[in-house]
C-alpha cells in the first residue's frame, strides 16, 4: 500500500505536542540562543538521538507552517509558473535558516494519461524543483533525492483534470549528518542530482499526454 510521505510523517502527530515556554529575563535556568538557525540545529539533533520519528514529524510539521511546501503546474506541463517559483524561494529560505536539513522531491500528475506517461511527468516536475533550488544555492548534497508518485497519490479523487494533484511536494528526510533515509551520503546525492538535472531541455512528448 502506497502512503503519501507527508501522510507517513504526520501519522502520530495527534500525539506529539509541541510547545513554547517564555523566560522572564534574568531566568538562570534559560541560556539564550546564539542564533535561530544554530539553536534549532542543536534542538532538533539532540531530539533525534532520542526519537528520529517524533523529530521528522515535528520539523516537517514547522517547515509545512512558515514555508508553502507544495507547488502546482499547468496541464501537461513540468514548468514553473510565478506562483511555483514564489513557494520555492520560500523553500529556499527555509532551508537556508535550518542548516543541514534534507529534503526529497516527490512529482505528481493527476490521472488524465497514462500511467507510464505520468510517472515520467511526475519525476520531471521534480526535477524542475530540484534544478532551481540548485540554482539559487541549494547544495545538491541536501536534496536527498526525486522521485515519482505520477498518479499514484491525487489529492482530489477525480479521472478529469485536476491542478491540485500535478503538484510537486517537498518533505523533510533528514539531516547531513545524522541522516535517516537510505545511506545517500553527500557524493551520491550530488550524481543523484547530475543524472536529474543534465537534461536543461526535455524531449517533446509527441505520442501521449498526461496530467
Amino acid at each position: 500500500m502506497n502512503m503519501n510521505p507527508r501522510t507517513l510523517l504526520l501519522a502520530s502527530a495527534s500525539v506529539l505536542a509541541v510547545g513554547c515556554t517564555n523566560h522572564e529575563a534574568g531566568d538562570l535556568s534559560y541560556a539564550a540562543p546564539m542564533g535561530e538557525a544554530v539553536a534549532s540545529n542543536q534542538i532538533v539533533q539532540t531530539a533525534y538521538l532520542g526519537g528520529g520519528d517524533a523529530l521528522l514529524i515535528n520539523l516537517q510539521a514547522r517547515f509545512e507552517q512558515e514555508a508553502p511546501t507544495v507547488i502546482n503546474f499547468d496541464f501537461d506541463k513540468s514548468r514553473l509558473d510565478g506562483t511555483a517559483v514564489s513557494h520555492l524561494d520560500q523553500q529556499i529560505a527555509w532551508l537556508q535558516k535550518n542548516e543541514g536539513v534534507r529534503v526529497r522531491l516527490y512529482g505528481h500528475t493527476d490521472l488524465v494519461g497514462s500511467e507510464g506517461y505520468n510517472e515520467g511527468l511526475g519525476l520531471r516536475r521534480a526535477r524542475a524543483a530540484m534544478r532551481y533550488m540548485v540554482s539559487k544555492g541549494v547544495s545538491a548534497d541536501r536534496l536527498e533525492a526525486v522521485e515519482s508518485r505520477g498518479e499514484r497519490e491525487p489529492l482530489v479523487s477525480t479521472e478529469n483534470r485536476e491542478r491540485a494533484n500535478r503538484r510537486t511536494e517537498t518533505i523533510v528526510v533528514g539531516f547531513s549528518r545524522l541522516f535517516l533515509g537510505d545511506g545517500l551520503d553527500g557524493k551520491r546525492a550530488n550524481n543523484v542530482y547530475k543524472r536529474y538535472s543534465g537534461d536543461a531541455v526535455e524531449a517533446p512528448q509527441a505520442a501521449s499526454t498526461g496530467g
